[in-house]
């Protein structure tokens, strides 16, 4: 498997994913949904100011407690799919974001935008975390392949929305902005017709193959098997132990977005115009390593082996990044691209490890609602993340990134201890 994985192209491999049929469906499920959110996220902040006259703080403020919202999300989706199926939740998930955004267009006032918004970011995230769930039942044994090609549809999907993004902002009238917003409503859509064209997998664990969920959560579902109540990912101490310190394992998508832009453009004496490149590098990065990457974990033990990677990774971007604080313009930008470099890995790998780990410590019998609740790692970055950048880490200067790497390398540590002794549980 990972020989296959190894040495099989990108473009074959896309062709003939795993799970067949249903793994392309879904993959060009990533591809359209990911293309409207792309259109979304680089369009929303203008559309708010221009079209609704919304305030800098007023957007700020909007932002944040959607993405609040979102967390919500994932393990409210998790509780539905044990009980209605991932696919039909999944389409509920599409159809949710469907109405939100179509009631934005006629909508100004501040209040109900800050209700649609959230709204939709919760069936945005809860939406994730039934793909996430989808591709492991159809994947199965190969979801870290699967992981590898999802990432290239979504980040294709990404690439797509922002440059049609590009076009209706370069028009810049109010129906050049209202039709972004139709662009994103469509995007839903035919996702959602996608989706319900799809098979329902079966049901969470029933075809799970031996050793494949290993961990203490899956001995707990076993033991339990006689049982009529369904294990409970909230009186789980050991697995919200670990989705805990995932959240802290996602930290690169704050840093790639929110922290090393801020701290070119006020701490360094690199070209502003370098911003673009850090988006520019993630992208050529993935494509041409995440296969490589994904091909280092396909088990849960060669997970936990790997999980320090991403410490390491981040700590050598954040090294870089307070380098390139009193350098000259050359040198900080060549610094400043090192550390894009290094936080795209840790992305890619933090993407394999946290997906395998997510599935192996869930109990078979309960994997819906165990993986909605480790979905809400990532929500909660995306919440915390940016807040964490600003507000401590650029504030303390280079100190600040250097105190940064170290914890999450510590964290890091002791995922890979905590992951280590639960496995063992089971041997």
């Amino acid at each position: 498997m990972r020989e296959r994985a190894g040495t099989e192209g990108l473009l074959a491999q896309l062709r003939r994913p795993p799970g067949g049929r249903d793994g392309r469906t879904m993959l060009w499920t990533l591809f359209v949904d990911r293309t409207g959110t792309g259109v979304w996220a680089a369009a929303c902040v203008l559309y708010f100011t221009e079209l609704d006259r919304l305030t800098a703080a007023q957007v700020g403020l909007l932002l944040g407690v959607s993405s609040v919202a979102g967390i919500a999300g994932t393990p409210l989706a998790g509780r539905l799919a044990a009980s209605y199926g991932v696919r039909r939740v999944l389409i509920g998930c599409h159809l949710l974001r469907v109405a939100a955004m179509t009631a934005v267009l006629p909508c100004s006032a501040f209040t109900p935008l800050l209700l649609l918004v959230a709204l939709a970011t919760l069936g945005d995230r809860a939406a994730r975390a039934m793909e996430m769930l989808y591709a492991t039942e159809v994947a199965g044994e190969r979801r870290s392949a699967y992981r590898a090609l999802s990432r290239t549809a979504m980040n294709a999907g990404y690439a797509a929305g922002a440059g049609l993004a590009a076009l209706g902002l370069a028009v810049g009238t109010a129906a050049a902005y209202r039709a972004l917003v139709v662009v994103d409503v469509a995007s839903f859509l035919v996702a959602a017709a996608l989706v319900a064209s799809l098979r329902e997998p079966a049901r969470a664990g029933a075809g799970h193959e031996p050793g494949a969920g290993s961990g203490a959560g899956a001995a707990e579902g076993r033991s339990a098997a006689g049982s009529p109540s369904r294990p409970s990912p909230w009186r789980d101490a050991g697995y919200l132990r670990f989705v805990a310190l995932d959240a802290v394992l996602t930290i690169d998508d704050a840093i790639l977005n929110v922290g090393l832009p801020l701290w070119l453009i006020h701490s360094t004496r690199a070209p502003h115009a370098l911003v673009p490149a850090f988006l520019a590098v993630n992208t050529v990065v993935v494509v041409l390593a995440q296969l490589r990457v994904s091909a280092l974990v396909s088990t849960a033990r060669q997970a936990v082996r790997v999980v320090p990677l991403y410490g390491f990774a981040i700590l050598g971007c954040c090294a870089a990044a307070a380098l390139a604080h009193r350098t000259g313009a050359p040198a900080a930008s060549a610094l400043l691209l090192v550390a894009a470099v290094l936080v795209t890995l840790a992305e890619l790998v933090r993407s394999v490890v946290s997906w395998e780990l997510s599935v192996a410590l869930a109990p078979e019998r309960a994997r819906p609602e165990y993986l909605g609740v480790a979905g809400m790692a990532h929500s909660t970055e995306k919440a915390a993340g940016p807040l964490l950048l600003t507000g401590a880490v650029l504030a303390a200067g280079p100190l600040g990134w250097l105190t940064l790497g170290a914890a999450t390398t510590a964290a890091a540590y002791a995922q890979r201890h905590y992951g280590a002794g639960r496995l063992a549980l089971t041997r």
